[in-house]
């Protein structure tokens, strides 16, 4: 699978944060060409402000391989990450990251911080933005329009 199939799995697991009633984000995470953790947002469900999508998926990730060190993992989220999960990414040593909908007011990939690639910090990964924006922003979108009806 590549990047458009994974997103699209992403978007399955964000659609589930929707039927939950929290904001659609999902992630997973591929290492060796498998996934080994998926997670949707949750924090309203759970009473846990860390529970995003992708904190969720790290602890997945972290879980089935043993180790809270992701090296040569790739994270997928629909939504730019925030500033805790990217620092989240970057304490994991995910490799890469791969995200859809940009994040104008949190995010932390490169819109409003950029903590990927971020010298101070002891790792840097590889950070690529817009795959299926549409489709995710639109998600997005589409969810915010129902709460203010």
């Amino acid at each position: 699978m590549g990047d458009v199939e994974y997103m699209r799995r992403a978007l399955e697991l964000a659609r589930v944060a929707a039927a939950e009633g929290e904001i659609p984000v999902g992630a997973l995470i591929v290492k060796e060409g498998r996934i080994v953790g998926e997670g949707w947002n949750r924090p309203v469900g759970t009473h846990d402000p860390t529970a995003h999508a992708e904190v969720v998926a790290l602890r997945a990730a972290g879980a089935t391989v043993g180790s809270y060190r992701l090296s040569g993992a790739t994270l997928y989220a629909t939504l730019e990450p925030c500033p805790m999960c990217a620092a989240a990414m970057v304490h994991a040593r995910i490799a890469r990251l791969v995200f859809g909908a940009w994040d104008p007011r949190q995010g932390a990939a490169g819109s409003v911080f950029d903590l990927t690639h971020a010298r101070p910090l002891n790792h840097v990964l590889d950070a690529f933005g817009g795959v299926l924006a549409d489709e995710c922003g639109t998600l997005l979108k589409e969810f915010f329009a129902t709460r203010r009806d």
